[in-house]
Order: structure tokens, then C-alpha cells, then sequence
């Protein structure tokens, strides 16, 4: 799933192109393109999965001047693609599930914590 802006209004479509990070839906080509449709007004969340899906795009939406989060390892499932956003350095907080919805609520509401 990607964003693209058309005009004033943002749309989604599915995408079908190849796979990335070897599966599909991937959430590097939708980080990308949120980044590329909002800049600095996106906040990502990359939450418990298998592999490193989210950490480019992650990188992406940073260097826009966006946000990223993501979930702590102890509360993690698996912690292989929070554990990747967070190894590359691109997250502004790392949190227990618990706290994940009343930081977004903060964030949305007042702005980054």
C-alpha cells in the first residue's frame, strides 16, 4: 500500500510491483511514499515482525523530518524489525506496547513528546 498526493488530496493504492524484503505487502515502499506525500507532518510505528522491513523507509521518513518509534524488545514478539528501525539509529523512542497508543495520542494531540 502506498500514498500519493494528487493534488491537495492523498490517496492510497495497492501496489502489485515486486516484492520487497522479500514479501508483499512491505512497509518500506509505504514508509517511502508517506514520506514523500506528508514530509515532516509523518510519524511511523514499526511494531513486533519477523526481518528488517521499515528501517529504509524508516530512514526515509527521518530525513523527511518525520518521526519514528517502535516497539521495546521486551514486549516484542519478535523483535526483528523494531529491532532493525532501532539499530539504525532512526528512532526517537523505543516503548512497551502498553505506551505506544499514549505517545501517538500525545504526539497527534500536542505535538512530539
Amino acid at each position: 500500500m502506498t500514498v500519493h498526493a494528487e493534488g491537495a488530496a492523498k490517496v492510497l493504492r495497492l501496489d502489485q510491483g515486486p516484492q520487497e524484503n522479500f514479501c508483499r505487502p512491505a512497509v518500506d515502499p509505504m514508509f517511502r511514499s508517506v514520506a514523500a506525500a506528508f514530509g515532516d507532518r509523518v510519524l511511523g510505528v514499526v511494531l513486533t515482525g519477523m526481518g528488517s522491513d521499515g528501517a529504509k523507509g524508516g530512514k526515509v521518513m527521518v530525513d523527511a523530518g518525520g518521526t519514528v518509534i517502535a516497539q521495546d524488545e521486551a514486549s516484542s514478539v519478535v523483535w526483528g524489525m523494531p529491532g532493525a528501525a532501532a539499530q539504525a539509529g532512526i528512532c526517537t523512542a523505543l516503548l512497551p506496547l502498553r505506551d505506544v497508543a499514549g505517545y501517538i495520542n500525545k504526539y497527534v494531540g500536542e505535538g512530539m513528546p
